[in-house]
């Protein structure tokens, strides 16, 4: 595969564990980190086709598995990571600007509607391909269009209505890229926005492990239901395996305890479903992404 012209920074078999949440799992064969958007697309048009490419953000909802990803792992740095108000109530970011960024530059525009990316744990891109959500509001409700690599460097923007929009699910290809995309809420007052996100910031706080190593939610909520109930009430709250064990916390989380593995993490994913199932007849949906050889 070698060698590549690029400007950005590219590296051989590197580990990923420090990039992702749970801080497990193998190295990617080849990690690209661009330097823009031209970048990525010489890049992509140099790499033999039917070559992998997975995009990483902030590594939350996501095991890497102990064997590492084939193929190229693109992340989308610094360079991607802008959010701006482009009037009417629009916000047009790039795939790798964080909930955070994304909501408290919409906040001091005075746009309503983007509170909730506060309670996503990710980037722009995760969130766009997941249809993420929290408290009551998905990335559907807000998504306008977005920009998209594709694994052979074509260029598409593709609208929110193309993407068939389901619970934390997307109809978006494997192996493209969310480079940007643009949002759009309502007027609104920015000290009442504020408030809002503090509230949700406030609920994140009080009810999720979030000074643990973990991965965010574990389960799809079933219809009608909760995942962390059937999860409490298959008596898992606790319950660990290896290095990991499901938080105490709040049950659809699990965590890194102890120096666990990816198998040790997804190992005890599989054995809650097992024991959900088993008691209450529900078979969990996996939300977290499970990537890589095991």
């Amino acid at each position: 595969m070698m060698p590549f012209e690029v400007r950005g920074k590219l590296t051989r078999n590197a580990p990923l564990a420090k990039l992702v949440w749970f801080k497990s799992g193998g190295a990617a064969d080849w990690l690209f980190e661009p330097e823009d958007t031209e970048d990525l697309i010489a890049f992509l048009g140099q790499m033999e086709p039917g070559t992998p490419v997975m995009a990483l953000g902030l590594g939350s909802n996501l095991i890497i598995r102990d064997g590492g990803v084939p193929g190229v792992v693109v992340r989308l740095g610094k360079p991607f990571a802008q959010a701006e108000h482009v009037g009417d109530c629009v916000m047009s970011c790039g795939g790798g600007a964080s909930g955070i960024l994304v909501s408290s530059t919409a906040r001091d525009a005075g746009v309503a509607g983007l509170e909730f990316l506060r309670g996503i744990p990710g980037t722009v891109g995760g969130f766009v391909r997941m249809n993420g959500g929290a408290y009551g509001r998905e990335v559907a409700d807000i998504l306008v269009d977005c920009d998209l690599l594709m694994p052979d460097g074509s260029h598409v923007t593709v609208p929110a209505a193309d993407l068939q929009y389901s619970y934390r699910h997307s109809a978006l290809p494997e192996g493209a890229i969310v480079i940007a995309a643009r949002f759009k809420g309502t007027p609104g007052d920015p000290e009442e926005i504020g408030a809002e996100m503090d509230r949700i910031a406030d609920a994140r706080e009080q009810s999720q492990p979030l000074r643990t190593k973990t991965g965010g939610s574990t389960f799809k909520n079933p219809e009608g239901g909760k995942a962390w109930q059937l999860v409490d009430e298959a008596g898992c709250r606790g319950l660990q395996m290896g290095g990991a064990q499901v938080s105490e916390k709040h049950t659809n989380f699990l965590i890194n305890k102890d120096d666990a593995t990816s198998a040790d993490i997804e190992g005890l994913g599989e054995e809650v479903r097992r024991r959900v199932a088993e008691k209450t007849g529900v078979t969990l949906e996996w939300e977290i992404k499970r990537v890589g050889r095991p």
